[in-house]
């Protein structure tokens, strides 16, 4: 039997109220403070850690910002009908588990990668043992994907874009890099939903708005402090407009 658990933190992360997340989620202003979190050697670590307990107990370890944040993107996307078929992509897949859940309300097009080989193996082991045999997984840097990467009408992406918000070196290009692999790999008109704990509604609005244009802002966990109501994660919809 699968195993989950909540989120594993390192004692110097902190989520201000933010929903599960291995992600440093803080309210950050345009220059971010340069973290291990956004170094694919972090990554490595973690998910050779998570794929050995995966071995040693059947947990699967991280639900990125929790369940429910799973559940909200499946919601509208049934909600708009996205056909079955669509191809949809998610992006930085860790433990695949997203892609579980897209396979358990019907969707039957599913891409997951994620440059941590680790992760990856983790991610195959797990769709095995849920009788998933028709995903594709792949290692891929999404920075520079493939040019097999491509043509999908859905791109997911939770939590990815804040680790790399997170890198030590060449932020603002690798933000740069980001948009352009994700006008790559999407058909024009298609959507791109992210969940993100470091960036508000309104810097992810001006972030993106070069080739995408706001669908949807998704509900998700409020929090109130000193008399001032907010989000502790942002979810959005868009769709590429160019």
């Amino acid at each position: 039997m699968l195993m989950r658990r909540d989120v594993m933190m390192e004692p110097s992360v902190s989520t201000h109220g933010a929903e599960d997340s291995p992600v440093k989620c803080t309210e950050l202003e345009d220059d971010f403070v340069p973290s291990k979190l956004g170094t694919k050697e972090y990554w490595d670590d973690a998910y050779k850690r998570e794929l050995q307990t995966y071995k040693d107990i059947g947990d699967v370890g991280e639900i990125w910002f929790g369940e429910e944040s799973m559940d909200r993107v499946i919601r509208w996307m049934e909600a708009q009908n996205i056909a079955e078929n669509a191809a949809i992509l998610d992006i930085g897949t860790g433990n695949g588990m997203f892609l579980v859940e897209l396979a358990k309300h019907g969707f039957s097009n599913l891409t997951g990668i994620d440059y941590s080989i680790a992760a990856v193996e983790l991610t195959i082991n797990i769709l095995e043992e849920e009788g998933l045999k028709n995903v594709q997984i792949k290692v891929e840097d999404f920075l520079n994907p493939s040019t097999e990467l491509k043509g999908f009408d859905v791109c997911i992406d939770k939590g990815t874009f804040d680790a790399i918000s997170l890198s030590p070196e060449d932020r603002e290009q690798a933000k740069t890099r980001y948009l352009n692999s994700l006008r790559t790999v999407m058909q024009p008109d298609g959507f791109f939903i992210i969940t993100s704990c470091n960036w508000t509604k309104e810097q992810l609005l001006q972030i993106f708005k070069p080739g995408f244009g706001l669908v949807r802002e998704l509900p998700t966990p409020r929090f109130q402090f000193g008399g001032v109501t907010g989000n502790s994660v942002t979810a959005l919809v868009f769709k590429r407009v160019d």
